[in-house]
């Protein structure tokens, strides 16, 4: 079972504008890597490599929503999804 949940792998069809967003928009930058340090975190606990209570855990898990949320609406404002057959 996969627990990570990269933003890449969450929205392959927006493949290019995440990679150009990730180098042209700081403030992106900046949501797209806290958003993989907060997956890495959840990740780690829930591997049980580091602990968390399961209130901890939970907060962790809904900041990384709302941040995956966020990135969405950055990407799809912005807009060009990838060709079909890729």
């Amino acid at each position: 079972m996969d627990l990570h949940h990269p933003l890449l792998k969450e929205f392959p069809e927006y493949r290019e504008t995440i990679q150009f967003l990730k180098v042209s928009d700081a403030e992106f930058r900046q949501k797209f890597d806290e958003y993989h340090k907060l997956d890495d975190a959840v990740c780690r606990i829930e591997e049980q490599v580091d602990f968390a209570t399961d209130q901890e855990t939970d907060e962790l898990k809904m900041k990384r929503a709302r941040l995956k949320d966020e990135v969405y609406r950055i990407v799809t404002k912005a807009g060009v999804k990838a060709p079909t057959g890729r």
